[in-house]
């Protein structure tokens, strides 16, 4: 019956009795970690190796490594604030060389009160 079927296969995977799936053809070996992927990738950034970049970069799917990034960013800024005592907003600009409290530049680089009629 189909329910002693999947009761079997499931205890199999319990007990780790299940083969692991075939490879597809020309796929890694290896599952490699998207985060592995980003922190390889960050690091041969930081470095200037384009070669351990592309490397990098072909361990997981652009979004996925877009994502590890993103997540290796986002933990780097909050350890950063934490240790300089400061919120990670004010840790992001200062990175970022802006100053406290600047506000965001629309696309034509102007300010979000250009066009408005300063005191004559």
């Amino acid at each position: 019956m189909v329910i002693n079927r999947l009761t079997e296969r499931l205890g199999r995977a319990i007990r780790g009795d299940v083969p692991p799936e075939p490879a597809r053809p020309g796929a890694p070996s290896r599952q490699h970690n998207l985060f592995e992927a980003a922190a390889a990738y960050v690091a041969a950034s930081a470095a200037g190796d384009d070669e351990a970049m592309a490397s990098a970069e072909s361990r997981v799917q652009p979004d996925a490594l877009m994502f590890g990034v993103t997540e290796l960013a986002r933990r780097s800024l909050v350890a950063l604030a934490h240790e300089h005592g400061t919120t990670p907003d004010l840790m992001a600009r200062s990175l970022l060389g802006l100053k406290s409290g600047q506000q965001p530049r629309d696309r034509a680089g102007e300010g979000p009160s250009a066009g408005a009629a300063g005191p004559s």
